[in-house]
Parts: structure tokens; C-alpha cells; sequence
């Protein structure tokens, strides 16, 4: 038996329900796998809450990131092994497979071999925010002499993006609603922070990139504040939008966008792992940052599984700076 965390309605956070469950043996192509780590993100809080475009099934397994050691594989399963250290990554449907677990099975193509040089807590905290993140270099190929305005900042994708930005050579700007992460902002790579509800975000910009604005905007909050951040753009800029935390619709900024040429895309990080070649390169890309230290993952609080509740409250109070992490 193990303890595995489900949903059976849509809501708050204490809709969450742990119980004790027969996981069972893993099916053709499957793996089962000892979790030692669970990387939490918004998405999953959307998912919960009936705010995200997939609807579960109930009752529906949570969670789509951990670190772990396989326990067993399917007989068609032929490179990986029991015994070896692997990471999770959300390549499948929210509520398809879960890994808010003890233990869990997940398909074979969603596990790859854990770094060795990261803890099981730091291995459940890297392929959602790195993946992520690297529309900036996958996309816009920022490079040295761009400005990269990065919203949101001090989430662990924020923090991806900023340290993305500085192994490129740009120039990272972090825009979070007050100055209170200021400084931990500016120790975690920003080279500029700028608090949006304290200073004009247009303004601060074009003093910081002597009037050109930015080349490249990441931002997951979309809604009416887009039109801002397109006024604080340079011309054929990219302006990124990969999440829809605000709540509120967003609508084009025509005017910005059509005087600047600008250009305004979603994105997702399954515009990567759906494509194995393009897979492949940001693996390697990531593997290699972690290894050189230029990329570093950064933990904000660890729950337990125990307190899974809590840990989803605290994921939604946006008080965190970095990557929160449950152990079983």
C-alpha cells in the first residue's frame, strides 16, 4: 500500500485527499517509482481549483514532477532499471498519472536518469522551470546587449528565466509587485528589479535600457498589464505569455504592438518534449547548466506529503521565492 494523494471535486486546497492505495505493477510501457521528491506547480494548483484547460476524471491523481528510484519496470521497458535514480518530467495530462506519492506509475518515456549531481529534492526541481524558460534562448536566442523582462520573478520558472538570461549574456530585469524580495531578487541574478505596483514599470525600464526598452518579455500573469509591458518594449521585440495568472482576460495591445512590430506568443514548455530532437537539445543545454553551475534550482520551502494541504496554500500565496518541493 501507499499513500497517494487524489482529488474527488474541484476546489480549495483541502479538496487534496490522502489515502492508502495499491499502486500495483506498471503496465506496458510504465515504470514504477519510489518517490523521494515532488516539485510543485501553479498548474497543478489551476488543475485543482477547475481553473485549468484540462478537466479531470475523478477520482484524479495529482502531479506531474518528482525524483525518484525505480522499483519496476514493464517487460517492453528495456533502458531504464530498478534501482536507478531518475527524474519525472510533466510530459503527460494533468490527471492522467500523479506523483503526489509514496509510490507511483508513470509512463516510461516521462522518466529520464536523474544528475548525479543534484539531491532528490533538487532533481524534483528542474525540467518544469528550465524547460519553461528556455523560450527565451529556444525562441528568441537572447544574447548579449538584450533586456529580458521577466514578471512573476521570484517563482522558481522567474528565477529560471533570470539565470537563463544571465548565462546568455542579457540583461535580466525582474518586475514582482513590491520591493519586499528586492534584494533576494537581485542575489539570485537580477541585474534591475522592478516593483510594478510601487514604481511605472515603462518609466524604470527605458531609464534602465537607455530608451530602447526591452527585446524580450516572459511573463505568466497575462490580462489588462500586458499593454503596459508591450510600452515598455523595443522595437520587434517578443513579448511571451505562458500563463494566465491574473484571472482576467488579456487583450491585444494593438497600438505598442503595431508602432513596435511586435511580436506576442504563448507558450508552453510541451512545445519542447513534444519534438525529441528539440528535446534532446534542451536536455543537453539543461544537463550541461547544471553541471557548469550556471544553472543552480533554487528551493523555496519543503513540505511533506503529510501536509500537502499547506503546501498548496503556501503555492498559491505567492510568498515563495523558488521551487516548492514535498517529500514523501
Amino acid at each position: 500500500m501507499s499513500k497517494v494523494v487524489r482529488i474527488h471535486e474541484q476546489g480549495p486546497p483541502e479538496v487534496l485527499r490522502t489515502e492508502e492505495l495499491d499502486v500495483g505493477e506498471p503496465g506496458i510501457s510504465e515504470v514504477r517509482v519510489r518517490i523521494e521528491a515532488i516539485g510543485l506547480n501553479r498548474s497543478e494548483a489551476a488543475f485543482r481549483a477547475g481553473q485549468y484547460p484540462v478537466k479531470p476524471k475523478f477520482p484524479a491523481p495529482m502531479g506531474y514532477e518528482a525524483s525518484g528510484v525505480i522499483e519496476a519496470v514493464a517487460a517492453d521497458v528495456n533502458d531504464l532499471q530498478p534501482g536507478q535514480r531518475v527524474c519525472v518530467l510533466p510530459t503527460y495530462r494533468l490527471g492522467e498519472y500523479g506523483v503526489y506519492a509514496e509510490r507511483a506509475i508513470v509512463p516510461a518515456g516521462s522518466v529520464v536518469p536523474a544528475p548525479a549531481n543534484l539531491t532528490p529534492i533538487e532533481a524534483a526541481s528542474i525540467w518544469m522551470q528550465y524547460l519553461t524558460a528556455l523560450a527565451i534562448i529556444e525562441v528568441t536566442h537572447a544574447t548579449v546587449g538584450d533586456y529580458v523582462i521577466v514578471r512573476a520573478a521570484s517563482s522558481s520558472v522567474g528565477l529560471a528565466a533570470i539565470q537563463l538570461a544571465n548565462w546568455a549574456g542579457a540583461t535580466p530585469i525582474a518586475a514582482t509587485r513590491r520591493n519586499t524580495k528586492r534584494q533576494a531578487l537581485l542575489q539570485h541574478g537580477a541585474a534591475h528589479v522592478i516593483a510594478t505596483e510601487e514604481s511605472d514599470l515603462v518609466e524604470e525600464v527605458m531609464k534602465i535600457t537607455g530608451g530602447r526598452g526591452a527585446r524580450i518579455v516572459f511573463d505568466p500573469v497575462g490580462g489588462p498589464y500586458v499593454e503596459t509591458l508591450a510600452r515598455a518594449m523595443a522595437v520587434d521585440g517578443t513579448l511571451f505569455i505562458y500563463g494566465g495568472l491574473s484571472g482576467q482576460p488579456t487583450m491585444h495591445p494593438h497600438w505598442p504592438a503595431a508602432f513596435k512590430n511586435l511580436s506576442i506568443r504563448g507558450w508552453v514548455a510541451s512545445t519542447i518534449w513534444n519534438y525529441p530532437d528539440r528535446f534532446a537539445r534542451a536536455k543537453e543545454l539543461v544537463l550541461r547548466g547544471l553541471a557548469e553551475r550556471k544553472l543552480r534550482p533554487v528551493i523555496a520551502r519543503t513540505f511533506t506529503l503529510d501536509e500537502i494541504v499547506e503546501a498548496h496554500r503556501y503555492l498559491e500565496s505567492n510568498q515563495q521565492l523558488g521551487k516548492i518541493v514535498v517529500t514523501p
